[in-house]
């Protein structure tokens, strides 16, 4: 016993450390892998054998396994992260497509539905502008119906006019609301006209004396349009042409480059088009409009097309049972003579001699007939035999193919062998005397196994169309055919179109087979007597059954990704001319000060910088203008902004206002609303003008019809000035003040600012 301990403590060990052989561990974890498999928990399948990879990484059966459950696994997660998208669970949808992703980087759709919810939760944490179009100046264009020239930022402030004047005249009286400069084509005929613009944009107030006119007009520069009479002619002379090279990027066929090119030239009325297929790009030319409208086309049709991975499940399940009972008798006998009788002739007597001849052999004659006996015959009775046997047979197969497919794309799977099968013969002429020709025979070689034709179409809600052949055959025999021994083919085929939801199973058919044979063999009559009949016959008894069942799952690798431009319907004008329109938006009011902060601005030129405004003596609690900022620095040439506040105003409804600058050394660009009237989100309106010749601005900012006034302080207006020359001329306000609701006048005192034009 004492000799016995060491060893059992030493197995004890050694079973202990058993189980923490990486071996051992990665073929536990490989088998739990497996059942998770069976179970359809593709994700935990595929977690437990990428374990028992990383434990032995040279393995070859888990390494095929762990690539096998990647796909399913990747697929499962994000068909999990759709649902919770629907539900509205965008953080939780987010992290599975994440998580996809990361399994199966080339889960194309893993990473669309990634960008897809990012896009979504941004979107609602960050609602977009409602106008908001893409960057650059062409695709802004299809936005906000801008071109390659574009006016410097124009007041979009609702305003009111109402005209009946020469089209000239309001040209310029609108030019003169928006800041820009109005040019007239030489050929121009000015007619009077009515406008009536109730609470329109500066940029709708030019189309629409536009569409009154019938002229049309296009940015010459930032700050400047031409205007001329709307006919073709005129179009063509006046109109810009641009020149733009798109690069397809997921369309290469000739006929679908063919396609983009009919589509842009038969919706947009292009004519200088032209294919290159050797960069997969095309050149076109005409009007920026035409060119904006040209690249959304290009961006809604080269799309990458979507791909779809086919699940094909083909199972056969092949029974026979066979059966034997009973005894096999002898059904015949045989009686045959002896090959040894003795044939003796009769005795003849000559003289004293007597003499008896006796012969041997396998004839008999009719002498002998007489001395014949039972022991001259042979009986030869055949041997019975007792059967008692009993088969049964059960094939399983099971063939798991995956097909690869692009949209309206056949792909083609087979798995087998290729078999000659006779199709014709021939003799060539060249033989000659005593010379017999040899006969050529023609092969054709049939696939034979498992052939599969697939072609998918995607649908937009995540559904797949699926055309697909499936064929199983296998040579069951051979057959002699003129001499030349020909394949019998065996064939299961099925021809099937079906719609299917993305991951959803389906059998889209099953061929059975069931055949019963029955036989029986032994003595008539005896061999049917119930019982006793299985010893005077035998019976044998064949079931077979052949079951062949095809299940398909689709898989959406790769969506169509389309986005809210691709598919928003856009105002291109009219049938004889293609232009785009621009979206009226309304301006986003500044954010007023608080009524108790005394507001961040310059003082006027002749106050001090640190000392805080205040009312003229005598006049305590009389509001005050400010220009923000007080004293100004700019080079010639460029432009500045100036703001024209006020502070201690209560229960304002308008501001009219008259400043005076040096027009020699300042030019006025644009005027826009300061936010002061529109701090409840009131519209206002803003009406200028301008004297070139004296230096005088007037300004008129009033709230709509029917609102209160408001209070506190702020910006009134918002000027831009362009400096013309060197030197230093003052801003002055020299009239002006405020009126409440009922049109009565508030004071407010005046302000200046100090202008230097280096």
């Amino acid at each position: 016993m004492k000799r016995l301990m060491p060893a059992a403590v030493a197995l004890l060990v050694l079973v202990a450390i058993l189980p923490a052989i990486p071996g051992d561990k990665a073929k536990a974890i490989y088998e739990k892998g497996q059942d998770a498999e069976a179970r359809e928990h593709f994700e935990e399948a595929y977690n437990f054998y990428k374990q028992a990879y990383d434990l032995k990484p040279k393995d070859l059966r888990y390494k095929s396994s762990f690539e096998r459950l990647r796909f399913k696994a990747a697929a499962t997660i994000v068909h999990q992260g759709q649902k919770l998208r629907e539900d509205g669970k965008l953080q939780e949808a987010l992290a599975d497509f994440q998580k996809a992703a990361l399994i199966d980087p080339s889960l194309f759709i893993a990473q669309q539905e990634l960008k897809r919810t990012l896009q979504m939760i941004n979107e609602k944490e960050n609602p977009p502008p409602q106008a908001a179009g893409p960057p650059g100046s062409l695709r802004r264009k299809i936005s906000e119906a801008g071109g390659p020239v574009e006016l410097a930022p124009i007041s979009v402030v609702p305003i009111t006019v109402k005209l009946t004047e020469d089209s000239k005249v309001i040209y310029q009286t609108i030019g003169q609301l928006a800041g820009i400069n109005v040019l007239f084509d030489p050929d121009y005929t000015s007619r009077r006209i009515k406008v009536e613009l109730n609470g329109v944009t500066l940029e709708d107030a030019l189309q629409i004396t536009a569409l009154e006119s019938k002229t049309f007009w296009r940015p010459v520069t930032s700050n400047t349009i031409f205007v001329a009479q709307d006919n073709p002619a005129k179009r063509k002379e006046l109109e810009q042409s641009v020149l733009k090279t798109f690069y397809l990027q997921n369309l290469s066929q000739p006929t679908e480059l063919q396609d983009v090119v009919n589509a842009i030239r038969a919706v947009l009325d292009v004519q200088r088009v032209q294919q290159l297929l050797s960069q997969n790009a095309l050149v076109v030319r005409g009007t920026p409009d035409q060119i904006a409208l040209a690249e959304k086309l290009v961006e809604d049709l080269d799309k990458a097309r979507p791909e779809v991975i086919v699940d094909i499940a083909v199972l056969q399940v092949s029974k026979d049972k066979s059966r034997t009972l009973g005894l096999s008798p002898p059904t015949s006998a045989t009686v045959t003579l002896q090959s040894n009788i003795n044939t003796t002739t009769p005795t003849t007597s000559t003289g004293s001699t007597t003499t008896t001849s006796t012969s041997s052999g396998t004839g008999l004659e009719l002498n002998t007939l007489g001395n014949l006996n039972a022991t001259d015959f042979q009986v030869t009775i055949p041997s019975a035999n007792l059967s008692a046997v009993m088969g049964d047979t059960d094939t399983k197969m099971l063939q798991n193919p995956q097909v690869r497919a692009l949209d309206n794309q056949k792909a083609t799977l087979k798995i087998g062998e290729r078999v000659p099968v006779a199709t014709g013969s021939f003799q060539p002429g060249i033989g000659g005397v005593g010379i017999n020709p040899l006969v050529n025979t023609q092969f054709q070689y049939l696939d034979v196994g498992v052939n599969i034709d697939v072609t998918p179409h995607v649908h937009a809600d995540r559904e797949v169309t699926l055309k697909i052949t499936m064929e199983i055959s296998s040579v069951v025999g051979q057959s002699s055919i003129g001499g030349i021994s020909q394949p019998i083919i065996g064939q299961k085929k099925i021809e099937h179109e079906i719609r299917l939801k993305d991951g959803e199973s389906s059998l889209i058919g099953g061929i059975l087979d069931d055949s019963q044979t029955r036989s029986l063999a032994g003595i008539p009559g005896l061999a049917q007597i119930p019982i006793l009949g299985y010893l005077f016959g035998q019976k044998s008894t064949d079931h077979s059954q052949d079951e062949t069942v095809f299940a398909i799952t689709p898989h959406i690798i790769r969506g169509t990704t389309l986005s809210e431009l691709n598919q928003r319907a856009i105002d291109i004008g009219t049938a004889n001319s293609i232009e785009l329109r621009h979206i009226s938006r309304p301006a986003a009011p500044a954010s007023p000060a608080p009524a108790n902060q005394t507001p961040v601005t310059q003082p006027p030129a002749n106050q001090n910088p640190n000392q805080q405004p205040t009312a003229a003596p005598g006049t305590q609690g009389i509001a005050n203008f400010l220009f923000d900022p007080g004293e100004i620095t700019v080079a010639k040439g460029n432009t500045f902004v100036v703001n024209l506040l006020i502070s201690g105003a209560q229960n304002v409804y308008s501001v009219p206002v008259q400043l005076n600058y040096d027009p020699a050394k300042l030019q006025l660009v644009n005027i826009s609303n300061g936010g002061f009237l529109s701090q409840d989100g009131q519209a206002v309106a803003l009406v200028h003008r301008e004297e070139d010749n004296t230096g005088t601005l007037q300004i008129t900012a009033t709230r709509p019809p029917g609102a209160s006034g408001v209070s506190g302080q702020g910006a009134v207006v918002t000027m831009t000035f362009q400096a013309k020359a060197s030197g230093q001329t003052p801003l002055t306000i020299t009239r002006g003040g405020a009126r409440d609701p009922g049109q009565q006048a508030i004071a407010v005192n005046g302000a200046q600012a100090s202008v230097t034009v280096q």
